[in-house]
């Protein structure tokens, strides 16, 4: 599957508000941050990374997987502002695990 348009501007609005509220580097930081987002959009690599400050996205998916959330991915070709393409997961959140419970 290839995706040739960016991020749709309410998108990345939605996706830095995310970033603006769950603040910090932390891994567990950077999975809550992550979970919300899913629990809303679908994500890729390239928006966690650029909107959500995750940079090591597939480990904070692996442990959200480990705390009983449902996440499926799919791979995509984006084109990036730079005119590059790069393969990226795309992330879907099917089914959460208690949300209030655990990290």
């Amino acid at each position: 599957m290839e995706k040739n348009k960016a991020t749709p501007p309410e998108k990345k609005a939605a996706l830095e508000a995310i970033r603006d509220e769950f603040k910090g580097t932390a891994s567990h930081s950077q999975a809550a941050r992550l979970l919300e987002a899913l629990s809303r959009f679908s994500v890729t690599t390239y928006e966690a990374m650029r909107y959500l400050d995750v940079y090591h996205c597939p480990a904070r998916i692996l442990q959200l997987r480990k705390r009983g959330h449902k996440i499926v991915t799919h791979w995509q070709t984006v084109i990036t502002e730079a005119g590059e393409r790069h393969r990226v997961g795309l992330y879907l959140l099917e089914s959460a695990a208690d949300h209030h419970g655990g990290q």
